[in-house]
């Protein structure tokens, strides 16, 4: 009997472990006939404030037949702060788990990548990024075209190398992953609302996005 309880235990932990998966939706980064190089079309290019000139999302890697394209920032502008998003507008969610590969790749004042979520518009999100030149994962909100940190940790966080950054936010309280490894919970209720979830990076950094996935908690 103990044997057959643990069977049935184990399928039902399986099947809630499937059905989970299943809720998890890929998002297209951009439509598969766009060429490298090519302006992206699955998300808004936008920047947050009025530092450095025009921002450039393009297809960094079009999409092949097993995967979907890769896209990245490309102005590389070397202004401090610029903060370059590209908007999802057909997600909104209050409650939402968010995740992307991202493949840090070239940069001076920063090598960074991130995702923004309950974005009101282009100066008013919360946001978590990673950054391979200061090893380290941090959360903030971002008020008016403000960033203020409430929440971080050193991290390892490698340039080159595809890594997977995962943010969960219900009510007032975020967790952050890094590379399937949980680092930290934070509370902050600066925004509470509906929003639409964003890509993000800062200055010169050269950040590829790829396989970015969403669950939406509550609308």
């Amino acid at each position: 009997m103990k044997i057959q309880a643990a069977a049935v235990a184990s399928a039902m932990l399986l099947a809630s472990s499937s059905a989970f998966a299943q809720d998890f939706r890929t998002i297209e980064l951009a439509s598969p006939a766009l060429k490298k190089g090519a302006a992206v079309d699955g998300c808004r290019p936008e920047k947050t404030g009025r530092a450095g000139g025009p921002v450039h999302w393009q297809v960094f890697k079009p999409a092949g037949e097993k995967s979907g394209a890769t896209i990245a920032e490309t102005s590389r502008e070397p202004v401090d702060p610029k903060y370059p998003i590209c908007i999802f507008d057909n997600i909104r969610a209050t409650d939402v788990e968010i995740s992307v590969d991202l493949t840090p790749l070239e940069g001076d004042i920063d090598r960074a990548g991130g995702l923004a979520v309950r974005v009101i518009d282009p100066n008013n999100y919360y946001v978590v990024r990673a950054n391979a030149l200061e090893h380290n994962v941090r959360l903030y909100h971002v008020v008016k075209g403000a960033r203020d940190q409430f929440a971080g940790i050193a991290e390892n966080v490698f340039s080159g190398r595809p890594q997977q950054l995962r943010l969960r936010v219900e009510g007032d309280r975020f967790t952050v992953e890094f590379n399937h490894r949980k680092l930290f919970d934070a509370r902050d209720s600066t925004f509470k609302g509906s929003g639409a979830v964003a890509l993000w990076t800062k200055a010169d950094s050269l950040t590829e996005f790829s396989n970015l996935t969403v669950k939406i908690l509550k609308d």
